[in-house]
């Protein structure tokens, strides 16, 4: 479901994405080329901040957005997805954030008040809250950091978290592509 937020904003969403019709989209949203958003994600830019703005919700060129990822912000802050990302499935992205470019968010993860440099990844039922990674960061599953963390203990990330994150990419441009092909038949 496409639709305005409160204050009348429209997502805008390039016409090679494939938004998954169970999905809502809802507000300040944009969405470039070549994006997969699966089923039941819920991308919505609605709230606003003290002055009555907000910033937008940016989903990066071939990136994805898996079956039940939430991705909000409080107060109207921006939440920027890089390009060539993957955000897997049921995590939650809560602006503001920035996920840099590359990246790849395992299940169940949670992203706040962050950034995320380019070609790192996150594995599953980890939280990154209030600390922003470096580029090229590997943060192992069911991790837990926050401001007071101290990254310099986190292991380096290996070539094949990096080849695995690559091939997530390929995959879901393929789905964009298989999927934009069956809409024509219903």
């Amino acid at each position: 479901m496409i639709r305005k937020n409160p204050t009348g904003h429209l997502p805008v969403i390039d016409q090679s994405a494939y938004i998954d019709q169970t999905a809502i989209i809802c507000g300040k949203v944009i969405i470039e080329a070549n994006v997969f958003v699966g089923p039941y994600a819920v991308i919505r830019a609605d709230e606003v901040d003290e002055n009555g703005d907000m910033q937008p919700i940016i989903i990066g060129e071939n990136s994805n957005i898996q079956d039940g990822v939430v991705i909000h912000s409080k107060a109207g802050a921006q939440v920027t997805i890089g390009k060539n990302s993957s955000i897997a499935h049921r995590s939650i992205i809560h602006g503001p954030c920035v996920v840099g470019n590359r990246v790849f968010v395992g299940f169940n993860s949670v992203l706040f008040n962050c950034k995320v440099g380019d070609h790192s990844a996150i594995r599953h039922n980890a939280v990154v809250d209030g600390r922003d990674l470096p580029e090229s960061f590997y943060v192992p599953a069911m991790s837990y950091i926050n401001a007071r963390t101290d990254l310099s203990q986190y292991p380096p990330i290996d070539i094949s978290i990096s080849e695995f994150s690559e091939s997530v990419v390929s995959t879901n441009i393929e789905l964009v592509q298989g999927y934009k092909a069956l809409q024509n038949e219903f």
